[in-house]
């Protein structure tokens, strides 16, 4: 027969082990409160779990019935909806009414785990803890037998002791016993009863011996077995109740798992148009179009609604018509250029949409609106140029055929330019206006559109010489007033050159007026001045005395004005005599004393450097110092000679050749000395090389012997000091300079 594997015991395998073992299945015992503590718990989160969806549950379904109107056929339905919701609102439905299922199923599952596994833990552990005491009890026992034999075997021995030391005893009276045969009796007794005692003894040894293997070799072992069986019948009972726990929670789950299945399957039927549709349904109506903008005329002004087409009208139809039809092309080519661009990212977003590409959807959607937005500002100008071309053309038909466009473009004037349709000058901050690259037509901004389609092509320099002054000339007449001064208007003196201000000598800027008006203007405020009664139209006999203006007198020339109230008045003998600069590269003032000035500006000398390397100079009404090694100064001044003035100022004139507009390159900004001249000592120092030196970097200077340098930092005791020449300060060694001494 094959050996058959037996599982080890505790009886056969742990002799005397039994407190331990107790110890033992007495924790595993108590183990199972943890554990029915635990489901206890578990219990109440479900019912808790439970109680918070039923609450999130009756919450939204209680938002959902405000808003179940508003989101089936919005705020303001042309028909009201009754108790119908659109699909999305009745797939919401079924999610609430599943949470709540599953809520339920919650609870439920928290009280069975009460009923079917907290209570029955508890109820074997209670029991699995008595059958345990009984079996220590029982051990207890069995250990008491066991150390009664003990003490018995004990008592057994201390009788025999005694008997023997009786022997003893006998063994000596008998020697010295007076009736020796008397006492030699009761030796011999005492040896008997000595012997009997010595075999009760070993009798007693041998049946203690005999419990002794009885207690650790049969009632331990059979106890020992007992208490194994107790405690795998435990883990057989948990394991039967953590089934059950197992069980209940599957059914909880798989009961919860049919309700999502359920919502699931409602979800697919929950189709994207059905709300639209049914919104639609309930939202429409009749609409009504805006009417067309129709032509209002002016409450001042009344006329038709008809397109002028008069001869300075076509001119400008025709300049509107030519520019349109040449943007029309190139505009519906950045359209169609846009729209694709357009196409290409509503692909994209969909690729995005169905998971393909990797890209956030929100920056997609803002890109895609972002080209839709100029695709719309391209396509309007298209539509603007399409039906400025059609309204045109219907109106005065095709006039750009023949005509001979100028070829304008923008262009930002340096020098006092006229306009070559107005006559105006082209005034502002920045002068910007149009001229013709093949003409040299000059206009302004506003005058393009008026400007008739007359170019006579590519002209030579001199050609559009005479046809700018043949412009200006035609331009002058219609700025010219009309002869004879009108009726309702007083009559003005003539205001020329002459009788100005910059006449001091005139009779008539002597006059009390002019005088006032130029003590005014100096004292820093401009106002006007009535006219002296000479100055007065006589009225005729008989006419009714004409209306009067009062008379704007301009402020007197700029010449006149001081910089600062008591300075010396602009363009007098002393300012002349005062002696020039300018500034070589740009300087900024780092203390209260110096003075910023940018490179290339004018300045006045007012102290010249007295050898300390700065120079006192003022610019408009600033004063301060600034290193001499920046500044150039001009010679001295010569006085001007009265020459007379000019009285007619030709009229300016814009011409496109490159000696009109210069086309240097723009100066390179030059850098000044690394190092301005310092300040405080009197005079610069300088030092003389003694013999000659080649740089060895880029920080030292070559030197010649007998070369001069300004000496910047003196020797700190590295054998080097600093010095400058041309705007570059370097190093050079100690020793071969020395100071210089002139």
């Amino acid at each position: 027969m094959a050996e058959v594997d037996l599982v080890p015991t505790f009886g056969a395998e742990l002799k005397d082990g039994f407190k331990a073992a107790n110890a033992w299945v007495a924790n595993g015992i108590a183990w199972l409160d943890d554990i029915q503590n635990f489901y206890r718990e578990r219990s109440v989160l479900e019912k808790e779990h439970s109680a918070k969806l039923n609450a999130l549950a009756k919450k939204y379904f209680e938002k959902k019935t405000k808003k179940s109107t508003s989101l089936s056929v919005g705020d303001t339905p042309a028909m009201t909806p009754g108790s119908l919701e659109n699909a999305s609102l009745t797939i919401w439905n079924t999610h609430l009414t599943t949470l709540e299922a599953r809520a339920d199923e919650h609870e439920r599952y928290g009280n069975e785990l009460i009923h079917k596994v907290a209570d029955p833990l508890k109820f074997y552990a209670t029991k699995f803890e008595d059958v345990r005491k009984r079996h220590a009890e029982y051990a207890a026992k069995l250990e008491a037998e066991r150390e009664a034999s003990y003490a018995d075997l004990r008592k057994v021995k201390a009788k025999y002791d005694a008997v023997c030391q009786e022997v003893e005893s006998k063994r000596k009276k008998s020697e010295n016993a007076f009736d020796k045969t008397k006492a030699q009796n009761h030796y011999q007794q005492q040896i008997h009863e000595m012997n009997n005692s010595k075999n009760t003894y070993l009798i007693a040894i041998n049946i203690t011996n005999k419990l002794k293997e009885k207690y650790y070799h049969e009632f331990v072992p059979e106890v020992m077995d007992s208490l194994q069986d107790l405690s795998e019948f435990r883990t057989m009972k948990l394991n039967s109740i953590w089934s059950v726990a197992a069980g209940l929670e599957t059914a909880m789950l798989t009961k919860s798992n049919d309700l999502v299945s359920h919502l699931s399957q409602e979800i697919t039927r929950n189709l994207p148009h059905l709300d639209s549709m049914m919104y639609i349904r309930h939202n429409m109506g009749t609409f009504h179009e805006p009417a067309d903008k129709a032509f209002e005329p002016s409450p001042v002004w009344h006329d038709d609604d008809v397109m002028v087409t008069d001869e300075p009208a076509k001119v400008f139809l025709r300049n509107v018509l030519n520019k349109s039809k040449g943007q029309l092309g190139d505009l519906r080519r950045e359209v169609d250029k846009k729209r694709r661009e357009v196409e290409a990212v509503k692909r994209l977003k969909q690729r995005v949409r169905e998971g393909t590409e990797k890209k956030d959807e929100v920056l997609v959607v803002t890109h895609l609106f972002a080209l839709q937005e100029d695709l719309h500002q391209v396509d309007r100008k298209r539509l603007t140029a399409e039906v400025e071309t059609s309204s045109i053309t219907a109106a005065v038909g095709d006039v750009t055929l023949g005509a001979k466009s100028h070829n304008f473009k923008s262009q930002t004037f340096k020098i006092p330019t006229n306009c070559d349709l107005c006559g105006e000058r082209i005034w502002g901050l920045s002068a910007k206006g149009f001229d013709c690259r093949d003409c040299g037509y000059t206009c302004h901004n506003k005058c393009e559109m008026k400007v008739p389609a007359e170019c006579p092509g590519e002209l030579s320099k001199e050609e559009r010489k005479k046809t700018k002054a043949d412009r200006q000339a035609a331009a002058g007449n219609l700025l010219k007033p009309a002869a004879g001064t009108p009726e309702h208007v007083a009559e003005l003196p003539d205001l020329s050159r002459s009788n100005t201000m910059n006449s001091l000598s005139s009779g008539y800027a002597a006059s009390a007026g002019y005088a006032a008006s130029a003590h005014r203007s100096i004292s820093g405020s401009v106002s006007s001045l009535r006219p002296t009664p000479e100055d007065a139209t006589p009225e005729l006999p008989g006419s009714r005395p004409a209306a009067r203006k009062p008379r704007l007198v301009a402020p007197p020339p700029s010449a006149y004005i001081s910089e600062l109230p008591g300075s010396a008045v602009n363009g007098s003998a002393a300012k002349s005599n005062e002696q020039k600069g300018k500034m070589l590269y740009t300087f900024e003032g780092a203390a209260d004393s110096e003075i910023s000035v940018s490179e290339g500006r004018e300045v006045t000398i007012l102290e010249p450097d007295d050898g300390s390397g700065w120079v006192k100079v003022r610019v408009d009404y600033k004063e301060g110092i600034v290193p001499a090694s920046y500044l150039e100064i001009f010679a001295a001044p010569i006085l001007p000679q009265d020459t007379g003035s000019s009285h007619n100022r030709p009229g300016s004139t814009y011409s496109n050749s490159g000696s009109s507009i210069s086309t240097s390159a723009p100066p390179v900004k030059k850098k000044g000395p690394a190092v301005a001249p310092r300040r405080g000592a009197k005079k610069l120092k300088y030092v003389i090389a003694m013999y000659d030196y080649t740089a060895q970097s880029e920080s030292e200077h070559n030197m010649t012997e007998g070369e001069r340098f300004v000496l910047i930092k003196d020797d700190p005791g590295d054998g080097w000091v600093e010095v400058e020449k041309g705007g570059s300060t370097r190093s050079v060694p100690a020793s071969y300079v020395q100071v210089a001494t002139d």
